[in-house]
C-alpha cells in the first residue's frame, strides 16, 4: 500500500486533526468562524491539506441548497467537515471549492512563524 505522503501548511497558528495530529490548514487560509456543524461551531477556509474526499452528495443546508464533499484526515479517515461543491443559490457561491471544519475534530497549536 505504501506510506501515505503528508503536507505541512506552514505558518504561525496551524489547524490539525483532533485524533492523529496531521497537519490540515494554517491561520491565514481561514476565512469566517461563524458557521454551524453537527458537533457545533465550525471554521470555513480557502484551503485545506491532507484531506479526502468522498463522492458528492446533494443536501439542504441552513443557508440552502449545496452539493457537498464530506472530508476526511488522510492519515486516519476521521471524518473533519465538508467541501462546497456548488450552491444553488447566487449569494451562497462563495463557498464553492471552500472547506468548513467542524471545530470538535480539530486542533489549533502554534506552528512557525514565518518572519524569523
Amino acid at each position: 500500500m505504501g506510506k501515505v505522503f503528508l503536507e505541512h501548511p506552514g505558518g504561525a497558528r496551524i489547524y490539525s486533526c483532533e485524533k492523529c495530529g496531521t497537519a490540515l490548514t494554517n491561520k491565514s487560509q481561514l476565512i469566517s468562524m461563524r458557521f454551524t456543524g453537527a458537533t457545533g461551531r465550525a471554521f470555513l477556509f480557502n484551503k485545506v491539506v491532507n484531506i479526502t474526499l468522498s463522492d458528492v452528495q446533494d443536501r439542504i443546508m441552513l443557508t440552502g441548497r449545496h452539493m457537498v464533499r464530506d472530508v476526511s484526515c488522510k492519515n486516519c479517515d476521521t471524518k473533519l467537515g465538508w467541501m462546497y461543491e456548488f450552491a444553488v443559490e447566487d449569494g451562497q457561491r462563495y463557498k464553492e471549492g471552500r472547506v468548513i471544519l467542524e471545530r470538535a475534530l480539530v486542533s489549533e497549536s502554534e506552528g512557525i512563524d514565518e518572519m524569523i
